[in-house]
């Protein structure tokens, strides 16, 4: 071989090394990245995490203030107005039937025409109407004499 085609060889050895450096310092370099990023999730998962006896402490404190709202007005800081839905439809229903549904901003009418198991809704209509903030922080009283 001539000093030229030495030469040339050896150029592209020793690009083909830089090259092969250059796309491993980079994976290196991503590889570092991806482990910084994967501690800071596992930081922030840990500082988010809350233990199941906590869990089940807030599950008791949750159930003892919706009984204390149900037994009686103003008994808790929970807004709860008492249902009295004491079974679950089958969906055999036929007819018309209404649903009131009283949300954070309006209060809605539904009426809807069920036919059974074959149709089941064959027509439905609503109306909503917007609360005022004042009467969903106020007391029931008021909020029902608005709505009646």
């Amino acid at each position: 071989m001539n000093k030229f085609k030495v030469g040339a060889m050896v150029v592209c050895a020793a690009t083909a090394c830089a090259a092969a450096a250059l796309i491993v310092r980079r994976r290196s370099r991503n590889n570092g990245k991806m482990k910084r990023a994967l501690a800071i999730l596992h930081e922030f998962e840990d500082k988010c995490s809350i233990p199941l006896p906590k869990l089940r402490q807030m599950v008791d404190a949750l159930i003892v203030e919706m009984n204390a709202g149900l037994a009686s007005e103003g008994g808790s800081r929970l807004k709860m107005l008492i249902s009295y839905v004491d079974n679950l439809p089958t969906g055999d229903e036929k007819g018309i039937f209404y649903s009131l549904d009283l949300g954070g901003t309006n209060f809605r009418v539904i009426r809807v025409e069920l036919g059974g198991k074959e149709r089941q809704v064959v027509h439905q209509d609503f109306e909503e109407v917007p609360i005022p903030p004042e009467l969903m922080t106020g007391r029931t009283e008021e909020l029902f004499d608005y709505i009646a």
